[in-house]
């Protein structure tokens, strides 16, 4: 499925507000629901305990699964579970209900119980939350009647997933001030039930589900020519379709977010060693940030429309590192409220409007019957390598402090990781004009 280079055509409020797109708004609630509570916002929960900032970077690890996700995408495009909802809404109910049943036990076991316990946990969160992306992914590009509808799905999901974000990286840490960390995590997970009841609400996507069945009957599983298909045949049709320049594409996806990625584990502890508040952090994210999210969801939309992909993919990754290597400044202003929350918007801005661009260009380099696989195999790319190098990023941090002090060790890593994205920048740019004709963007 490409998105072609014409402009899509005006949508009214009704198509904004119809059952495709609501059900959307909530799977991607569901999705960015469990990010950060095995992320950013798990880190806080670790060192609010005390727990050591090289500790925290390699905990960070928990999240690879999120990058893994090729390696049993196959199964979601092949295996049916819960046969009666259908081949996605099946993988989607049963992920969601592990992502809850996983946050409600994290929540219980807490740091009390060893930190092994918990990490083991958060484990177990991170594959159920990355199988449930892969089901969502492939059911958000396989409902779509068109390129059109699909990037006002993709749009309805990031909204959503920007706003769990939101939700788990600011009224959570309200939550955890004021109600401690058990109760905060304990109610995200009964927030799962937002993605539950979606689940249930959604519709099956039928074309898909008819050339997953013709699959089946035609080269099944269980044979050898079936499972060489299921496993070896999306990328060997991504492969094909691009030829060489399929490796400089998934290069230039696997560098783009790698600057996010790396700063995460250290945003919160920062904050935290500034000296400010839960209440601070949270609230401001809960008002100024959320209306920056929005913003930079709704621009990267636009922009994508009017200057295509390519362009967007250019701006968002620019902007993405200038975002976070402001955070340097807060060093200077420290726990003031105006820098904090100037720096807080630009941050979210840039991120937002990066992220629904790349979202949406890797939703176009797909093809139907290997969507959910296809879909992995590009978002296993570009999130792997930027969570894999963030394992290292508390030893980064303490590192530098030896030298600098902690609060300039922090000012040096966020420069370093806005300066991350340059690479990736400058590989969509030499692929903008050899990628446009073949992929339409």
């Amino acid at each position: 499925m490409s998105v072609g280079p014409r402009a899509r055509r005006p949508y009214a409020l009704g198509e904004y507000l119809g059952r495709k797109s609501l059900v959307m708004l909530a799977l991607g609630f569901s999705s960015g629901l469990p990010f950060l509570l095995v992320a950013n916002t798990f880190a806080f929960w670790l060192r609010d305990e005390g727990i050591t900032l090289t500790a925290i970077g390699f905990l960070s690890w928990v999240g690879i699964p999120y990058s893994m996700q090729f390696v049993w995408a196959p199964l979601l495009d092949r295996v049916p579970v819960l046969k009666s909802l259908g081949q996605r809404r099946g993988w989607l109910l049963l992920s969601q209900i592990l992502v809850a049943a996983g946050l409600a036990a994290m929540a219980l076991t807490g740091v009390g119980h060893g930190l092994v316990l918990l990490t083991l946990l958060a484990l177990l969160v991170a594959i159920s939350a990355a199988t449930q992306d892969i089901a969502i992914s492939a059911w958000r590009i396989e409902i779509a009647d068109n390129n059109d509808e699909l990037g006002l799905l993709t749009a309805g999901y990031t909204f959503g997933y920007r706003i769990a974000l939101l939700i788990t990286d600011s009224l959570a840490l309200v939550m955890a001030q004021h109600l401690g960390w058990t109760l905060a995590y304990l109610i995200c997970a009964a927030a799962m039930g937002v993605g539950i009841a979606a689940t249930l609400l959604a519709a099956e996507p039928r074309r898909a589900e008819q050339v997953i069945a013709a699959k089946e009957k035609e080269l099944p599983l269980w044979t050898p020519s079936g499972f060489s298909d299921a496993v070896a045949g999306p990328f060997v049709i991504f492969f094909r379709t691009y030829g060489p320049l399929a490796v400089a594409m998934l290069a230039a996806i696997a560098l783009y977010r790698m600057p996010d990625f790396v700063r995460g584990p250290m945003v919160n502890p920062f904050f935290l060693d500034l000296g400010m508040s839960k209440d601070m952090i949270g609230l401001s994210r809960a008002t100024f940030g959320l209306g920056s999210i929005l913003f930079g969801v709704a621009a990267g939309g636009f922009c994508s429309v009017r200057f295509g992909l390519m362009r967007s993919l250019l701006l968002g990754g620019s902007l993405q590192g200038l975002g976070i290597a402001a955070n340097a400044l807060l060093i200077v202003s420290k726990t003031a409220f105006v820098p904090f929350v100037a720096v807080m918007m630009l941050d979210d801005f840039s991120i937002s409007f990066a992220a629904i661009c790349l979202v949406t260009y890797m939703s176009s380099l797909t093809s139907l019957g290997y969507t959910a696989t296809q879909y992995a195999l590009l978002s296993s790319a570009y999130a792997l390598t930027g969570k894999l190098f963030k394992g290292f990023s508390g030893l980064m941090v303490d590192g530098l402090a030896a030298h600098v002090g902690r609060m300039d060790a922090y000012a040096l890593f966020f420069v370093i990781c806005g300066l991350m994205g340059l690479p990736s920048v400058a590989l969509f740019a030499w692929l903008a004009p050899k990628t446009a004709k073949k992929a339409g963007v």
